[in-house]
């Protein structure tokens, strides 16, 4: 079998009432760990809030909604950081706990913030322009706060260098893929690698998900599988695009990046196994994937 080794964003991560919550972590956590909720896209099934209720009856805010079962989470990476112990390390334990079948990385122990520059001045958190301002705000810059302090997690480096294939998810290439490019010598080490392929998100002139048009946009970018391919250009050799985008094969290959079509809408676990196994295809790799 495969050894699959996730590195995670954690530029999203910030304090929730006084609880350390990393977003992209836990999403990857409760997807692969098969207990988040598919229907919502976030948080844990069966999910309830009891807790944000009282909370908001008590005075506080509530835009960024912590459920019940959630909660235990957050608590318990709280409690460990405080003690002194890395996130690399809580997160493993709690990741153990859950029987995840792959090894979670967070992309760097250190503390590094997504800002996002508004045209009107404002500094936001990505978590506060992605959900209390419902990304409305117009962007202006983006900025990696203490990126370039930060040094790679424990093992982040190795398992790049030292994995067959490095594919760079169909996530937002800035705030998602961004952050962790950002900390020093994960992007050469990148480049450095055997193969690395990545998946388009952008489908038919429209993000999958998020707001990654705004973001290409605010770049100066095409909104096209080649806006994702120059954001990757001195990185990836094979961009998989959706057969929507068949037409614009010659946008990345202008970059010397080759393309493979196929349909890339994962809309349930068999469409996520099929589109894992046609990158691994495409990449000269044989493994079965099951959904």
């Amino acid at each position: 079998d495969a050894e699959i080794t996730v590195i995670g964003n954690t530029g999203d991560d910030f304090k929730v009432h006084g609880l350390h919550v990393s977003p992209d972590l836990d999403s990857v956590t409760y997807s692969l760990a098969n207990i988040g909720d598919a229907d919502r896209g976030w948080g844990l099934r069966g999910e309830s809030w009891a807790a944000l209720g009282q909370l908001g009856r008590l005075g506080a805010e509530t835009w960024f909604q912590l459920g019940d079962l959630d909660l235990a989470m957050h608590i318990l990476r709280t409690e460990r950081l405080h003690r002194g112990r890395p996130l690399s390390e809580v997160t493993r334990d709690l990741t153990q706990r859950l029987e995840l079948p792959v090894r979670l990385l967070p992309m760097t122990d250190q503390g590094v913030a997504t800002r996002i520059h508004t045209t009107d001045g404002r500094d936001l958190h990505i978590q506060e322009y992605l959900v209390r301002e419902a990304c409305q705000p117009e962007i202006a810059t983006f900025e990696f706060r203490g990126a370039e302090r930060a040094q790679p997690g424990p093992g982040v480096l190795e398992a790049i260098r030292q994995a067959d294939l490095v594919i760079l998810a169909p996530s937002n290439p800035i705030i998602s893929i961004g952050p962790i490019l950002a900390v020093p010598g994960i992007r050469a080490q990148v480049a450095a690698a055997t193969q690395a392929v990545a998946v388009s998100p952008i489908v038919g002139g429209r993000a999958v998900k998020g707001p990654a048009v705004a973001m290409l946009a605010a770049l100066s970018l095409p909104i096209s599988p080649g806006g994702v391919a120059a954001c990757y250009a001195d990185l990836i050799q094979l961009l998989v695009i959706d057969e929507l985008d068949r037409e614009g094969r010659s946008e990345v290959e202008a970059l010397g990046i080759r393309t493979h079509v196929c349909d890339t809408m994962m809309v349930d676990t068999k469409a996520a196994a099929r589109l894992a196994a046609a990158v691994l295809s495409a990449a000269g790799l044989s493994q079965a994937v099951a959904p």
